[in-house]
C-alpha cells in the first residue's frame, strides 16, 4: 500500500543569527538571510482527498507556543536575531531587545542544521494534534537566500 505526501513551502522571511563557535570563519558575526523552510508531511487523506490543507495552518484550532502558526513564524523569523541559548554574549543580545533595537529569539542553538531540527519539533507535535495524529511531519527542509539548505527528518 503506498504512501500519501504532500510538502508547503513558506518564505518571506528576514532574520539574522551568528554561529558563535565558527572561531575561524566570518559565521561567528551576526549575518542575515532571506530566509524558507519548506514542511515534508506524510498520512492518510482526509474527506477532501488531502494529505494536509495547504491553507491549513491560517484556519489551524491548535497553537505554537500560544500563537497561531502564521503568527508564530513571523515572531521567530520576520525582522529577528535569533541567538544561540549558550552564546558568550546572550546578555549583551539581550540588552539589544530590551533597548527595542533588535527582536532578538532565544533557541538551543543556531544554524540551517538545528533551525531545521527546531522547526520539526515545533511542527510535528502541531501537525499531530492538528489533525488528530492522521499526519505527521516527516522532514524539514530550511533555506538560506534560496542557495543553502540543510535537512531534519525523523
Amino acid at each position: 500500500m503506498g504512501k500519501f505526501q504532500s510538502s508547503k513551502v513558506y518564505d518571506g522571511f528576514s532574520t539574522v543569527f551568528r554561529q558563535w563557535r565558527a572561531e575561524n570563519t566570518h559565521c561567528r558575526f551576526v549575518h542575515g538571510y532571506g530566509i524558507s523552510f519548506k514542511i515534508y508531511f506524510e498520512g492518510e487523506i482526509d474527506e477532501k482527498n488531502w494529505v494536509f490543507d495547504f491553507g491549513g495552518l491560517k484556519r489551524a484550532k491548535t497553537l505554537i507556543d500560544g500563537k497561531q502558526p502564521k503568527a508564530y513564524f513571523d515572531f521567530m523569523f520576520d525582522h529577528t536575531m535569533i541567538i544561540a541559548e549558550d552564546d558568550p554574549y546572550l546578555n549583551a543580545f539581550k540588552q539589544m531587545d530590551e533597548a527595542g533595537v533588535a527582536q532578538v529569539r532565544i533557541i538551543p542553538a543556531t544554524g540551517a542544521e538545528k533551525f531545521a531540527e527546531y522547526l520539526f519539533n515545533k511542527l510535528n507535535p502541531f501537525i499531530r494534534e492538528e489533525t488528530d495524529n492522521r499526519v505527521r511531519v516527516t522532514k524539514v527542509k530550511f533555506m538560506e537566500h534560496g542557495k543553502n539548505a540543510a535537512y531534519y527528518s525523523e
